[in-house]
């Protein structure tokens, strides 16, 4: 096996001809077409939005993902989202800037809560949902998980609900963690109407992408005081502009897609991609394969 490395994209287009296997993030349609002997992509992102394009899709070159690799920090980073909008730590963090002992402030824009007893709903209860579910319920809190079928694993989870019955269980829920793959059905899958259904008291997260929660409903609810808090590790688009109103929305916390940023990141990747090429030379079946129907 001839191994190429190219840290930017220069030297690809004259590479592709002789490519069999892709590692990577992305190959447009353009570039797709000098690869005439490519078989196999192994994205080196979970979503794969970027490459569910139709000459892709008719190519019959495999596609796999890095599923599970970021389970583990994409939960314990959201698992430290939700303390923090409870015991609201970034008006804690805004009022030390400004050497502010800030404890009836902090009293009056909402009350500090505690997480156990609370009901944490998960839309997209996959790999990530169950790992957030193992550490939500840790903190006693109740969990529910939304799923496309309904399906699943149950073990963490009270119930689990499919997707198309999802606003019939939002108005129960205290937290809306959102962390479902992105597909066109996915698209604005928390909009105006669904936000509407949440409790005042209830918190919205968003860890999948920017695509799936619409923006604008999000910026006014909170604007509004329609529900408590918000925060936000992934944005549409991303980098965020600096004129972009979420920097200045009140009760919204940011942090800028980081919560499957780990120490420990590229040697789950390299492990994961060599296991997966042992089985490709040993014409065994490959595992996180991408349905490329699906989307994920």
């Amino acid at each position: 096996m001839r191994v190429v490395h190219l840290p930017d994209y220069d030297r690809l287009a004259q590479e592709l001809p002789d490519t069999d296997i892709f590692v990577g993030y992305s190959l447009r349609p353009k570039q797709l077409l000098d690869a005439k002997k490519l078989k196999w992509i192994h994205s080196t992102a979970a979503g794969v939005a970027q490459l569910m394009y139709p000459e892709l899709r008719d190519s019959g070159i495999t596609v796999t993902n890095p599923s599970g690799i970021f389970s583990v920090p994409m939960a314990e980073h959201t698992m430290g989202l939700l303390i923090a909008l409870a015991r609201n730590f970034p008006d804690s963090l805004r009022y030390q800037d400004r050497a502010v002992w800030s404890q009836q402030q902090l009293w009056d824009i909402h009350p500090l809560t505690e997480l156990n007893g609370k009901l944490l709903l998960i839309v997209g209860y996959g790999s990530i949902g169950h790992e957030l579910a193992r550490r939500a319920k840790a903190f006693d809190m109740r969990v529910w998980g939304v799923s496309r079928t309904g399906k699943g694993d149950a073990t963490l989870a009270e119930r689990i609900i499919p997707v198309s019955q999802l606003r019939e269980v939002l108005p129960h829920a205290d937290y809306v963690v959102v962390s479902a793959p992105e597909t066109p059905e996915t698209h604005h899958l928390i909009g105006a109407g669904e936000i509407a259904l949440l409790k005042p008291t209830a918190y919205l997260l968003n860890v999948a992408r920017g695509s799936l929660l619409d923006q604008a409903a999000l910026i006014a609810a909170l604007q509004e005081r329609k529900i408590t808090g918000a925060a936000l590790d992934v944005t549409d688009p991303e980098p965020l502009p600096v004129e972009d109103p979420l920097w200045h929305t009140p009760r919204l916390f940011l942090t800028p897609h980081t919560s499957a940023i780990s120490d420990r990141l590229w040697s789950r990747q390299t492990s994961l991609l060599l296991d997966l090429l042992q089985r490709w030379f040993e014409g065994r079946e490959l595992f996180n394969l991408v349905d490329l129907h699906r989307g994920y």
